[in-house]
């Protein structure tokens, strides 16, 4: 017997009304471990593949026969995803009789009512609300849940090293232990177009258990899509003029933030003629994605192609696209999309890159350098639905070289990335997962959450059921103790005379309130102060500390103090030219990355290699742009050097990712240097205070005595960091859990010291 006449004849029916002549082969190798319902399923394959489809056919026909009680739990990191799957099921649900219910923060009552009364079927829901059931109704769910046949996790991607992954990992450990399946374990299925490391994916789907539940990994390698790419170049003209030497650089204001993305700190200073007039000629009369990365650019570009159509007295085709926008107006733009009707291009942040169905997209436009290889993938797998090529157009703005142009700018490595990560895209390399993190916070969380649940439960009970079975591995017993020591003290938790532990005031307080149920929160906004003058407010999402550089507004400040408390940042403008156009971006860059990017300087080629042939695919602009970095790169003698001097700054070129930079800024900073980073570039200058001029040799000697006495743990190197709380709970945790966490997550001493081995030894 076939795989496919495994399936329910309702389910065949349905497949046949779609008109397929055939399943895909990732639909097909999915049909018998699924059914099976021994093993755990990951599959891996692109957009629009058919991944949904390849868990529900099969699904569906175990359920079918068996309605009592809830069948199938989908789980997924967003609302509209949600939302999309409910329509996108309508059809099978009409022909299996299995009932669907969306269930989130915006569902209607009437679909939970429904469900509370009759549990059965296929639940829809997000990781928050399921922790809502879970604390508020466990009794109900224990009932509702009894049949439970398989929990499928969408865009498993979008979890992993997250604290919604955390979090959603400990659910599931904490769901099974609530229906007695800890010896009977619920088949999980995760669906992901881009996992790195897929051999390390089944340990994080399962913690610890893949020895007696295995996992079945699925991935499609027998089909290639198509992709037609180009990457642009732009040239940024600005008007700029010499300083003389002797002026007072920090008289330069008044500082004008017109043009201010108060969610990146980046000056919006793509050319308005050029790429905008690009993005228009691009995207007229056709259905497209621009992603912008950053909610002001996505408004700021949007605004001006809008006026574009009022100028050309066209109907209006742009609209923004990010979470800060109205949930109507987004949804209004997501029907305009589906519908493809009316000629609509979104321009958005991330908020468009997972899987919601959108319809046919003509293309997918980036604009400056994506987040990672990853999302670039997420992206790219948005258009060419149906059998199409994939389009994908990334257009890269860099600056002029003037005199005041910075080093890290005269290498166009904001191009260099992009590039890079095209190489890395075509190669099928993403972004491995950080299993080293200790998620403290979301710890909490959940301690909390699993009380609230229980009512009352044994320390020891808490730490086998969310460390030794859950997803916190990496948390020892001596941790874990000092951990609720603290919470007590905080009273998060108080311990009876009986020795359980229940929800003290401030615990009851906390897990009263509808937002606890998320574990994540937005970067905590700081106040940036110049001369006693507010210029804006800066989200803390990466390492600041004292005497760095950092830019802000489209200017270079140096940040002189720092008060957590009142959540300010006290800067001085800083000397030295403008500053960098390029960055890096505000997530990490992952070393491969970087090192990928000194491999097309050393080639002097950007070119991609397929079947024996190199693939051009850049236009004339970006190519002479291309050819000037090069140009740059061996004129600065960095195919033999990593150390680069110039007037009152020193540059260091590690190749390394932003983990380990982020140690070589702390260490600097540490020996008395002011340090900035710029796209992988170490900006080293003197103090301010300093006649002395800075040399290449003194920055090599200080980085020989840095390796000589020894590398910190990267615990020790966070004490020098105020502000570590980046996550929901960390202001609960005693400061050397908070800084064994945020090492984690800001440092790699490892690959540090290995390169400072390498370099200094050479």
């Amino acid at each position: 017997m076939s795989s496919y006449q495994c399936l329910d004849r309702r389910i065949q029916q349905w497949i046949f009304k779609q008109g397929w002549s055939d399943l895909r082969p990732i639909q097909q190798d999915a049909i018998d471990p699924i059914l099976s319902k021994n093993t755990d399923v990951l599959i891996s394959a692109s957009t629009a593949s058919g991944k949904t489809e390849a868990f529900f056919l099969p699904a569906c026909s175990a359920i079918v026969d068996n309605q009592e009680g809830i069948g199938i739990l989908y789980i997924s990191p967003l609302k509209a995803l949600i939302n999309d799957q409910y329509r996108r099921l309508e059809s099978l649900s009409e022909i299996t009789q299995i009932p669907v219910t969306p269930w989130h923060g915006d569902s209607s009552q009437s679909h939970k009512g429904k469900l509370r009364r009759n549990p059965s079927g296929i639940l829809l829901i997000t990781p928050e609300s399921l922790e809502s059931l879970m604390m508020r109704q466990s009794g109900w769910v224990k009932t509702a849940f009894a049949n439970l046949a398989y929990i499928c996790i969408d865009e498993f991607h979008a979890f992993i090293g997250m604290e919604r992954g955390q979090q959603l990992l400990s659910l599931l450990t904490r769901l099974e232990h609530l229906l007695g399946r800890l010896d009977r374990p619920i088949p999980r299925v995760a669906l992901s177009a881009t996992l790195g490391n897929l051999e390390a994916i089944p340990d994080i789907l399962r913690p610890n258990q893949n020895q007696y539940f295995p996992c079945k990994t699925i991935k499609d390698d027998k089909t290639s899509s198509q992709l037609q790419l180009q990457v642009r170049g732009y040239l940024i003209k600005e008007p700029t003029r010499e300083l003389n030497p002797s002026e007072n650089t920090q008289q330069i204001l008044p500082i004008s933030l017109d043009k201010f993305d108060e969610n990146t700190s980046e000056a919006i200073i793509e050319d308005p003629d050029l790429l905008i007039s690009d993005l228009y000629k691009f995207c007229r009369k056709g259905n497209h994605l621009v992603f912008a990365n950053s909610r002001g650019r996505t408004e700021y570009l949007s605004a001006k192609l809008s006026d574009m159509c009022e100028v050309n007295h066209v109907p209006n085709e742009f609209f923004p696209h990010h979470g800060s926008l109205a949930k109507e107006l987004r949804e209004t733009l997501e029907h305009r999309l589906q519908q493809e009707k009316i000629p609509t291009t979104a321009l958005c942040t991330m908020t468009l890159e997972l899987g919601i169905d959108i319809g046919k997209v003509d293309s997918v436009i980036q604009v400056t350098p994506p987040h990672s290889v990853a999302s670039l993938r997420q992206r790219m797998g948005r258009a060419g639905r149906r059998g199409d090529p994939a389009k994908l157009r990334m257009l890269i703005s860099e600056r002029e070289i003037t005199v005041d142009t910075a080093i890290p700018d005269r290498l166009r490595l904001g191009l260099i990335q992009s590039l890079a990560m095209v190489r890395l895209l075509i190669n099928r390399w993403y972004e491995p997962a950080d299993t080293s993190l200790y998620h403290f916070s979301t710890l909490i969380h959940q301690i909390l959450a699993t009380i609230a649940q229980w009512g009352g439960i044994r320390a020891e009970q808490l730490y086998k059921l969310l460390c030794q079975l859950g997803i916190f591995q990496n948390i020892n017993t001596q941790h874990f103790k000092q951990l609720l020591t603290h919470m007590g003290q905080m009273q998060l938790i108080t311990q009876l005379g009986s020795g359980e532990i229940t929800l003290g005031i401030v615990g009851e307080k906390l897990t009263s309130h509808y937002s606890f149920y998320a574990a994540f929160k937005t970067p905590e906004e700081y106040q940036i102060i110049y001369q006693g003058k507010p210029l804006g407010t800066l989200p803390i999402d990466s390492m600041i500390v004292e005497q760095q550089y950092i830019v802000f507004g489209g200017r270079k400040w140096l940040v002189t103090f720092i008060d957590s408390d009142k959540r300010i940042v006290i800067v001085e403008h800083a000397k030295g030219g403008i500053p960098p156009l390029f960055g890096g971006g505000s997530l990490s860059v992952h070393t491969i990355v970087r090192q990928e990017m000194l491999k097309i300087f050393m080639e002097r080629d950007y070119r991609i290699d397929v079947d024996g042939q190199s693939i051009d695919y850049i236009n004339s602009n970006a190519k002479e742009l291309f050819n000037e970095s090069i140009e740059n790169f061996y004129q600065l003698g960095l195919n033999n050097n990593w150390l680069i001097e110039t007037g009152s700054t020193v540059y260091i070129f590690t190749w390394l990712g932003d983990k380990a930079n982020n140690a070589l800024v702390a260490l600097l900073t540490q020996s008395g240097y002011m340090v900035g980073n710029y796209g992988g570039v170490i900006d080293v200058r003197k103090p301010t205070d300093s006649e002395d001029k800075i040399t290449a040799s003194e920055i090599q000697w200080c980085l020989k005595k840095i390796l000589k006495r020894g590398l910190p743990t990267p615990e020790q190197l966070a004490k020098q960091v105020p502000l570590k709380s980046l996550e929901k709970f960390d202001d609960f945790l005693p400061e050397d859990l908070l800084c064994l966490g945020y090492g984690a997550i800001a440092f790699d001493l490892k690959e540090l010291e290995q390169w400072l081995e390498l370099v200094c030894n050479a």
